[in-house]
């Protein structure tokens, strides 16, 4: 016998499934959704399905998501207040240790049933610069590192004692330093950031249409035509006069 409690989600109730487009189609049209949820009633139907699956109010979920390479991602802070408001633990809680490199978060929280107090995996200065996320361009691990620090330790908390809470999505912040999302503008730009890398990369070249000269069309073609006609028979004519003006050949 199953059972595991039954999944209701908007996306399976046609009469839910109906309403929820006539509120996209609102709401999308709003300029204060994210660019990503601006006019496009998919994203903000699997968003509101999101929202309605986790309890939360769609536009303060929406203000937090982001759609990168076409994977959903959330804020931290909201990952954290999900876990909060889950009501199976204490608020997480932070315990900060170490200098410099050596510098250290873990996060806990006590679970409520029990009364047992839990760690997550600790994350350090040294941890992030052996991985790759301390030097990456406009990481805020060199800027704020006591906030990083707290946050990659709320993630891997809530990643390994609460998925349900965030229904297993990844943070925004995780898939910037694990190079989901590009903090590249321009090719210039990407030629500095990846040179330092030792790695070949393909460069955005230009469009070699754009640099050919304009072809002519019919219009064109027909045109030159007529005026080398046109040419043709005003010498003619010159010739024509020419010869009558010197009278008869002798």
């Amino acid at each position: 016998m199953n059972n595991l409690p039954a999944v209701s989600s908007l996306l399976l109730d046609v009469t839910r499934f109906e309403h929820a487009q006539r509120v996209s189609k609102m709401l999308s049209a709003s300029t204060m959704v994210p660019e990503h949820f601006r006019n496009n009633v998919g994203n903000y139907v699997i968003a509101l399905n999101y929202a309605d699956r986790l309890g939360v109010d769609p536009f303060m979920c929406m203000t937090k998501m982001y759609i990168i390479h076409g994977k959903p991602a959330i804020e931290t802070q909201l990952q954290i207040a999900l876990f909060n408001k889950s009501g199976k633990f204490d608020s997480l809680k932070y315990k900060m240790s170490g200098e410099g490199d050596e510098t250290r978060c873990v996060a806990y929280s006590t679970i409520k049933e029990s009364g047992e107090e839990i760690e997550g995996p600790p994350v350090s200065i040294a941890m992030a610069k052996a991985e790759g996320w301390y030097g990456k361009n406009g990481s805020k691990w060199k800027t704020l590192p006591d906030l990083m620090l707290r946050y990659r330790a709320a993630a891997f908390f809530i990643r390994l004692y609460a998925p349900e809470t965030t229904l297993g999505l990844a943070t925004s912040e995780e898939m910037y330093d694990v190079g989901e999302i590009k903090n590249i503008t321009s090719p210039e730009e990407k030629i500095k950031t990846e040179a330092n890398k030792g790695e070949f990369i393909d460069v955005p070249q230009d469009d070699p249409e754009q640099d050919q000269p304009d072809q002519p069309d019919e219009q064109s073609e027909e045109l030159t035509e007529d005026l080398k006609a046109e040419i043709q028979a005003m010498e003619a004519q010159a010739a024509k006069a020419e010869k009558e003006s010197n009278g008869p050949g002798f």
